[in-house]
């Protein structure tokens, strides 16, 4: 098994002390429209294999339902999954950041998370730790058997590791969605297709990123198995020691998907009255995109637009279709 998997290249544009603002990309796929029939995704756990989290951040100190560390930071102690780079404490923010009138939100304010640190301050981290990571995601339960039904991963590698597919290709069947970047070698082309692994897999959801415009990010990977994009440039999120920074990459739109997954998971399960498969939810993510005009391998599906389905009600004629 080849050694390493690292963190996706991605931009620090800034980093400020403090804020107060429903960030722009979450607003850009409306998750704000969706919040009180979702419960701002209450109830769903998130796991989020990372570099750790700022577990004393004031937007995700209630976020956090557990965590634990895989790496050999803080001498290899499981009990520390302290972020030490900064990526999964802005990750976090963008799934999950509490709803508090103060600093940022996330897509899923109500949301918890699950913080897995697989990857070291350095932003490198072994294929065991990722494998490790998502093993222990399938089979963490919560103090009131809480389940995860989200991993979110903003990580990749040149090289398709088989164990790690098998070990997502267990999650999903498992009933877990996999959300993972699509990659940051891409060159501007549509046409020529950068593959990073876990977001080349077909099991996984693959994000890429467009920028606050909705034009493709020329550094988003293109490719055949890429679901849906979301916003990946100038994204603010929560950072550590208590600081907002905005961030670049295929790594900031993932987080964007996360979290929708977790209130759709709880609109449709309430709609449906009843548990819904992977598949299932796969389906009522894609139901929420709308095309940008893109070939689909820069795009997929589409944009994540979490009102799409309710604003396409508002377009059947309101007479009654049995009327004589």
């Amino acid at each position: 098994m080849k050694n390493q998997v690292k963190l996706l290249p991605f931009t620090i544009q800034s980093v400020v002390d403090q804020t107060n603002e429903t960030p722009e990309g979450v607003q850009l796929v409306q998750a704000p429209s969706v919040w009180e029939d979702s419960s701002q995704g209450e109830g769903i756990v998130i796991a989020v294999i990372d570099t750790g989290i700022d577990s004393s951040h004031p937007d995700l100190k209630d976020r956090i339902i557990a965590g634990r560390n895989f790496t050999s930071d803080y001498q290899g102690d499981p009990e520390v999954f302290e972020d030490n780079n900064g990526h999964g404490t802005h990750v976090s923010g963008t799934i999950a950041a509490s709803l508090n009138n103060e600093g940022v939100v996330g897509v899923a304010p109500k949301a918890q998370i699950l913080s897995l640190k697989a990857l070291t301050g350095q932003g490198s981290g072994n294929y065991e730790w990722i494998i490790d990571a998502i093993h222990y995601a399938v089979d963490w339960r919560g103090p009131n058997e809480e389940r995860v039904r989200v991993i979110s991963m903003s990580l990749g590698g040149p090289e398709d590791v088989p164990e790690m597919h098998k070990a997502i290709q267990n999650a999903v069947n498992q009933n877990i969605s996999v959300v993972v970047a699509a990659g940051n070698e891409g060159d501007s082309q549509d046409d020529t297709f950068e593959y990073a692994y876990p977001g080349a897999y077909n099991e996984v959801i693959s994000v890429g990123a467009v920028d606050m415009d909705l034009q493709p990010a020329p550094f988003s990977n293109t490719h055949t198995e890429l679901d849906l994009v979301a916003p990946g440039v100038d994204v603010i999120s929560t950072y550590p020691d208590n600081k907002y920074a905005k961030l670049t990459g295929t790594s900031m739109a993932t987080p964007h998907v996360a979290g929708a997954i977790a209130l759709l998971i709880n609109k449709s399960e309430k709609e449906f009255d009843r548990t819904l498969s992977e598949e299932e939810v796969y389906a009522q993510l894609i139901r929420r995109t709308v095309p940008l005009g893109n070939r689909k391998s820069a795009e997929g599906n589409g944009f994540l637009q979490l009102n799409v389905v309710e604003k396409l009600q508002d377009l059947i004629p309101t007479t009654s279709v049995n009327a004589n």
